[in-house]
């Protein structure tokens, strides 16, 4: 696909209203051109052989053939990104799909529910739109670098019994594509719970965050949930910010706790990176580690600054790693970044003491 060619999809689903309503909001764009549709996921994999789309939207529940059979053939024949259409009742679905090769997802627009599917539109022609700066052969070196459960290419082993001498670490992360893999690899890295708290900004909408906080939950060695307000930063905890809303922390009878923050119509992000990282850089300064991840745009920049500027550590994955560059790169362009990290090096990092040096660090402090 070269940079100005039009970004060639393939709608995969078995609802006539759906594939309809898929298909108006792509071709609202004058960049998409949807070059075919399936039913069934045998169809789907005829025609993603025959048409080579640039992308492809899929539903997972499907006749003959089910998204994540489809998934796993696509992305071992034929790397294709592939976006999730899915109902707010299938979040598990969902996140075991992005586990699978999927890049993104985005809610199932239904029937008489009009300002949603406006919403819906505008989020699904902009994560298209970012389709040209996504590196499938990322997805597929991630997919073929262990099995699609709990990823842990470099497991990190914490100091037994020193843990609670030493002061509870503060994590803020940012991600949007590619994040809830890239997430759930540097979590499931940790042998045992490490002396942090993390608290996570992920692009996402309503509905799916409390889901995948219960995910992380099950599947790494820490207790994770979505963020409610007023929750007091614990170590070995992972705080979501809650999709559609904003995640930040604030001091709340003598403590630091969450504060969240109902998302405004001209907001570009929710939840913010920014938004999570200025307040945290506020409250806790030099005690502060900010990571950005892989994502499109630029949420995490202003945050990057206010961290660095507080006396914070901010790591950045590297290019050779990141399924889209963009959020990372943008911070890095900021010249505050501490360390730039393929993804399997991140967690060491973190589990680390702000003056200790491990190999797995790079760049200049």
């Amino acid at each position: 696909m070269t940079r100005h060619a039009l970004i060639r999809v393939l709608v995969i689903d078995d609802s006539a209203f759906s594939r309809q309503a898929i298909t108006r909001m792509l071709e609202a764009s004058p960049l998409v051109e949807v070059v075919g549709v399936a039913r069934d996921g045998e169809e789907a994999l005829r025609k993603t052989f025959e048409l080579e789309p640039d992308l492809i939207t899929l539903d997972l529940e499907m006749p003959r053939m089910d998204g994540f059979t489809f998934l796993r053939v696509v992305m071992s024949k034929r790397p294709t990104p592939v976006m999730v259409i899915s109902g707010r009742a299938d979040e598990e679905n969902v996140f075991r799909a992005l586990e699978l090769g999927a890049v993104d997802f985005i809610s199932k627009p239904t029937p008489h529910a009009a300002p949603e599917i406006v919403e819906i539109e505008q989020e699904l022609i902009r994560k298209v739109h970012a389709i040209r700066e996504l590196r499938i052969d990322k997805v597929r070196e991630r997919l073929s670098a262990a099995p699609p459960t709990i990823r842990q290419p470099a497991t990190v082993h914490q100091p037994q019994g020193r843990s609670s001498s030493r002061r509870t670490r503060i994590v803020v992360v940012g991600s949007s594509t590619g994040g809830p893999a890239a997430l759930m690899q540097i979590f499931g890295a940790y042998s045992q719970a490490p002396n942090c708290v993390f608290l996570v900004a992920q692009h996402m909408p309503a509905g799916f965050t409390s889901g995948f906080a219960e995910r992380l939950n099950r599947l790494t060695p820490m207790r994770a949930a979505e963020a409610k307000g007023g929750d007091v930063l614990a170590p070995g905890s992972i705080l979501v910010a809650p999709g559609g809303k904003h995640l930040e922390l604030e001091t709340a009878g003598g403590r630091t706790v969450t504060r969240i923050v109902s998302s405004r119509s001209d907001d570009k992000y929710t939840p913010s990176v920014d938004r999570l990282f200025e307040t945290a850089a506020k409250e806790v300064g030099t005690g502060l580690v900010a990571v950005v991840l892989t994502g499109m745009g630029d949420d995490g920049r202003a945050g990057v600054k206010a961290v660095s500027q507080a006396g914070g550590k901010v790591i950045a994955e590297s290019e050779e790693t990141a399924v889209v560059f963009g959020m990372p790169q943008q911070a890095i362009r900021t010249g505050m970044v501490d360390r730039i990290l393929p993804l399997d090096e991140i967690a060491a990092a973190i589990g680390n003491g702000r003056n200790e040096r491990n190999r797995a660090m790079r760049g200049p402090l």
